[in-house]
């Protein structure tokens, strides 16, 4: 689950609708990457100096790059960031093959790191999007220099009571009548609750996130396509919590050799915070950030905690590389 909402070959995905513009930060822009079968917004900032190392943020379940805005802003001294829309979410249409399985979603980022010749890359995911980092780094490693997974969606034996209603899209035939127990809420009560899900204080979320929150619900809700993302990405994240042997994604975490930073939320309603020590246990030699006072999107939350374990991290990175070089 994710937040508020909030040069290639031409592709083969057929034009899709699209409603309003997008909402861009300052400083940050947008562009197209085209591949065949596949078309992803990209949104960055144009590096403060050359020689940045390149990053890769990668959002949730119905979220989006904007997801990332405020992260980015404040790494912009650090890295070269850029944050994908996933097939189907933010401003990207579905992809062609219709496949929102994990393994699926980590194909596009593979294939759009491929093309762009951008890798190895400092790797960010949150939720679905830190399943599918977890997935690129530990079958491309070559492509990864560290990862940092918020609250990753990890398969967890006893799912939170409150992460129930999204794992019950997975269901077929849930989705149409989900459509209609919902039909008469508006944008307002929907981003409302949306909200109250992933923030550990909903009261963090400024007036002016809100009025752009409800607008992105509208505009998502608008789509012809909303609901078969929705589900068929909530159908990927439960196959891929009950896929076991060499693709499940435990046995994948165990497999990643990038330096790894794990951030929790103590509050969080949809990724336990007692998985952080299995997670931690699982990522060898990776460091763990926990927050008590966030929910499942600490990287909006306290985007300037977040960024400061990241730098640590950077720094430590860099200093062993100098060191195994000497």
């Amino acid at each position: 689950m994710s937040s508020t909402e909030l040069p290639g070959v031409r592709s083969t995905v057929e034009p899709t609708p699209q409603v309003g513009a997008a909402r861009v930060a300052e400083g940050e822009q947008l562009r197209t990457v085209a591949l065949p079968g596949l078309e992803m917004n990209v949104r960055f900032r144009p590096p403060t100096r050359e020689g940045l190392p390149p990053a890769l943020f990668v959002h949730g379940l119905g979220g989006s790059s904007q997801n990332w805005s405020e992260l980015m802003e404040r790494l912009a001294d650090s890295v070269d960031g850029e944050a994908v829309d996933l097939p189907g979410f933010g401003w990207s249409p579905p992809p062609a093959d219709r496949d929102y399985s994990v393994t699926g979603l980590a194909r596009a980022v593979i294939r759009h790191l491929d093309a762009a010749g951008r890798g190895p890359v400092h790797l960010f995911g949150n939720s679905l999007g830190g399943a599918v980092s977890t997935r690129v780094a530990a079958v491309r490693p070559d492509l990864v220099r560290t990862l940092t997974l918020v609250s990753p969606a990890l398969p967890e034996l006893r799912v939170q009571w409150s992460a129930v209603p999204t794992a019950l899209l997975a269901v077929p035939g849930a989705a149409p009548l989900l459509v209609r127990l919902t039909r008469g809420l508006s944008a307002e009560q929907r981003t409302l609750g949306v909200t109250g899900l992933c923030y550990g204080d909903p009261s963090r979320v400024t007036e002016e996130g809100f009025r752009a929150a409800v607008e992105e619900m509208r505009r998502r809700m608008e789509l012809p396509y909303f609901w078969e993302a929705m589900t068929r990405s909530s159908r990927g994240i439960v196959d891929a919590y009950t896929l076991g042997g060499q693709h499940g994604l435990w046995r994948q975490a165990g497999r990643v050799l990038a330096p790894t930073l794990l951030v929790y939320g103590g509050r969080d309603q949809l990724v336990s915070y007692r998985m952080a020590r299995r997670a931690a246990a699982a990522f060898r030699g990776s460091r763990l950030l926990s927050l008590p006072e966030a929910g499942h999107v600490a990287m909006m939350e306290y985007p300037e905690v977040v960024a400061a374990a990241f730098r640590e991290l950077l720094h430590d990175t860099d200093r062993n590389t100098e060191d195994s070089k000497g």
